[in-house]
């Protein structure tokens, strides 16, 4: 059976995802296949539509893909491989998600899967819409 060709690693860029990034790498160094590492900008406003003392949803956009590119260029320099590449994508997390995978056509998805407790397990986590909607191979990666 062929190793993986492409995977797609999923970054929050939040605790844990250097720990998401180096299963990523290592599963890929395997079958010498090529890695993506994505990363999506969700902003949601906090405020109602209307009057706002805070900057334009768009200013704030920016700042949040202008901040990501770096930390995600950093994980990849840390613990990435030459054939790894970056993407930084606006939008709604799970839309974005659904629509690189679509794009890229990896063979494995890896994503970092946190513990719930409480009402938390009842809501519809990215992961699960992930794993039910992927056309391929998931790995999710257990975080504390």
């Amino acid at each position: 059976m062929p190793g993986y060709r492409k995977v797609l690693v999923l970054l929050d860029l939040a605790d844990g995802s250097e720990h998401v990034f180096a299963k990523a790498r290592d599963i890929a160094a395997h079958s010498n296949a090529d890695i993506v590492a994505l990363h999506v900008v969700e902003y949601v406003p906090a405020e109602p539509m209307g009057e706002s003392l805070m900057p334009t949803q768009i200013d704030l956009e920016t700042t949040l893909v202008e901040r990501a590119g770096p930390l995600l260029d950093d994980i990849i320099k840390r613990y990435g491989t030459a054939s790894t590449r970056a993407r930084v994508e606006v939008g709604n997390t799970k839309a974005e998600i659904l629509a690189v995978a679509e794009e890229e056509r990896p063979d494995l998805i890896v994503l970092g899967s946190r513990e719930r407790h409480g009402l938390a397990v009842l809501l519809n986590f990215t992961e699960d819409t992930v794993l039910h909607a992927a056309h391929c191979d998931v790995l999710a990666v257990r975080l504390g």
